[in-house]
């Protein structure tokens, strides 16, 4: 079975994977205030998906597995300099790119220091919920075409994404208003979503550093250092 077909069987008839409309990111903020429950809907939607013949933590491979028996291992393995590829002896990059040691190390012992209360939280997750990776009609259809980062772990992982893509939609604050609304209960929410945010944060800075857009790592950099006082005053 392919990865598609794999994931069809998977998800709801809820769930979109080949949506028509206009790419998200062009919604204002305002624009997306007053759509914002559509999105919460539908990715929490992905996150309901019975997962109970899949074991493990990480990102779905063309098989339909995972890597990792747990969070820690998942997450501390993300930025092991010895894995193979693009990554690969990563660390260089401290010296030879805008990516700074200290800043980087604070925040991954924050996320480190948070994994514990994301151990056993394993959703279905799209992992790539970007602005420019949705597609929406701004109303009622908002449809997910590119999976090819889904995994198995904590679902705010995808509200963590949001709002780093855009920190000024106060993407948190309306997730935990519409959670009360919906008398939805998430057991250690702001840990687990810093946990989220930062191993997101850390991972997506470290990309941009490597291709040199010092602008967007500024940007990365400002909302990572604010995200703490902002989540812990919900």
């Amino acid at each position: 079975m392919g990865k598609d077909n794999f994931l069809k069987s998977l998800l709801s008839d809820k769930v979109n994977m080949t949506p028509k409309g206009f790419v998200a990111e062009q919604l204002s903020a305002a624009e997306f205030t007053e759509c914002h429950e559509l999105f919460f809907d539908q990715l929490l939607e992905i996150s309901s998906s019975d997962i109970s013949g899949i074991a493990g933590y990480g990102w779905l491979d063309e098989e339909g597995e995972t890597e990792f028996a747990t969070c820690r291992e998942f997450l501390t393995e993300t930025f092991s300099e010895k894995r193979e590829g693009y990554w690969f002896n990563w660390r260089e990059m401290f010296e030879t790119t805008v990516l700074d040691r200290d800043f980087f190390e604070k925040y991954y012992k924050e996320m480190e220091d948070r994994i514990h209360y994301c151990e056993g939280q394993r959703y279905l997750v799209y992992n790539n919920a970007y602005f420019k990776n949705m597609i929406t009609d701004g109303r009622a259809v908002l449809g997910f075409p590119d999976w090819s980062k889904c995994g198995i772990f904590d679902c705010l992982v995808d509200i963590a994404n949001m709002d780093l893509n855009e920190p000024y939609f106060n993407i948190p604050e309306l997730f935990t208003e519409y959670c009360k609304r919906r008398n939805i209960i998430i057991p250690d929410f702001k840990e687990r979503f810093l946990c989220m945010a930062y191993y997101r944060g850390i991972d997506t800075l470290r990309w941009h550093a490597s291709i040199d857009d010092e602008c967007s790592c500024k940007s990365i950099v400002k909302s990572i250092s604010e995200l703490k006082e902002r989540i812990y005053a919900l």
